[in-house]
């Protein structure tokens, strides 16, 4: 189990308008990402080190996104005016996932321009649109060059997360420790008892620590 990316839902302005705030404070390039057909929605990436990624993602008009919890979560998220939607992790094996939470895992899919497809399971997004503090999980699959962090060269670190909530309540949902996805990211909990979920995240760049 490790710390995979973070998810960002667009603001008012749309996915370039608000990916471009984003990659301009960063000081990096965003790379094109794709159409998420089974979910309703499409992304901007913006890759990070330690085979961490930061996503931008925006809901279309298209029924999927009405169907799928996915879908549901950024238009929520964008609705309310976007930011911090949740968090990832990756693990090899969801099926205790699946057993814990009583539903399979559902597969998720972006082409490439050039054909190739990056393929992956995942589940938990039900549980992230009832409480944000707790992550979603996925399972890798296909070839794993194709992973978003690898998309561009980048010396832009994941360096801390500050989230409303509880780690004894995500360690529960985990399954194990929460600090064994997030061992080489720093992790702030404020206001267990408030409204969960990310407030900011942290990022070592070029000019120095950046906020957003």
């Amino acid at each position: 189990m490790r710390m995979d990316h973070v998810s960002y839902a667009c603001e008012s302005d749309g996915l370039a308008a608000t990916t471009e705030r984003i990659s301009s404070a960063l000081g990096v390039e965003a790379v094109r990402g794709g159409v998420h057909p089974r979910f309703g929605t499409r992304n901007m990436i913006i890759p990070l080190t330690d085979h961490h990624y930061l996503e931008v993602v925006e809901v279309l008009d298209h029924p999927a996104s009405d169907k799928a919890p996915f879908g549901q979560a950024v238009r929520a998220r964008s609705a309310a005016g976007g930011g911090w939607m949740g968090w990832c992790v990756a693990v090899d094996d969801l099926a205790p996932f699946e057993e814990r939470l009583g539903r399979s895992a559902v597969p998720g899919n972006r082409k490439f321009p050039d054909g190739q497809e990056l393929v992956w399971q995942q589940i938990g997004i039900k549980g992230l649109i009832a409480d944000p503090q707790v992550p979603y999980m996925l399972k890798w699959e296909g070839d794993p060059s194709l992973h978003p962090s690898l998309a561009r060269p980048s010396n832009v670190r994941l360096a801390s997360l500050t989230i409303a909530g509880s780690a004894e309540r995500v360690t529960a949902w985990l399954g194990e420790p929460v600090e064994s996805p997030l061992e080489d990211v720093a992790v702030e909990w404020i206001a267990p008892r408030g409204t969960p979920g990310i407030m900011s995240v942290t990022f070592e760049t070029a000019t120095g620590l950046v906020t957003i």
